[in-house]
């Protein structure tokens, strides 16, 4: 038997994190001793274990909720039944890649159709793209700001 501090110890985890699995009904204590501490058997660590696994493979509450139902009832659940919920959920990691990068070349665009120079910023491309909702479109040439030479400069493509 293994009381929280222990278990969450052992599982590298803080305590405060099975209180709050057994809030959600992930998790729960095998029993209480007599004053009061709750005290949970190696299945439970093991019960832990798998919630942690799940979650650091980007797994929601409600979805390790649904795994561990499935992983108490194997025999009316068919393997193909997993493997949707896992395909389900990388499609979801890939739709999300995808924006994330979609993100990163809009960010790159922004900051590369700027000269970042220490002029005043009245007359930003950055900002001014952001206000218009305008394309952002990148021409290369020299601009002198003093000591710094600035080999970007901003268009905005209307």
């Amino acid at each position: 038997m293994f009381r929280i501090g222990e278990l969450a110890k052992q599982c590298e985890v803080k305590a405060d994190t099975l209180r709050f699995y057994e809030k959600h009904g992930l998790l729960s204590p095998s029993m209480r001793s007599d004053s009061g501490y709750r005290l949970y058997t190696e299945q439970d660590a093991e019960r832990l274990r798998f919630i942690l696994r799940a979650k650091a493979v980007g797994f929601t509450l409600s979805e390790i909720t649904e795994l561990l139902s499935i992983d108490l009832d194997k025999s009316n659940w068919a393997c193909a039944d997993v493997k949707g919920m896992v395909d389900i959920k990388l499609a979801n990691v890939e739709e999300k890649i995808a924006e994330l990068n979609h993100f990163r070349v809009s960010l790159q665009r922004l900051s590369d159709a700027c000269c970042g120079g220490p002029e005043s910023a009245e007359h930003c491309s950055i900002l001014e793209a952001l206000e218009s909702n305008v394309e952002v479109k990148c021409e290369n040439h020299s601009h002198d700001h003093g000591e710094t030479e600035y080999k970007t400069s901003c268009k905005l493509k209307g």
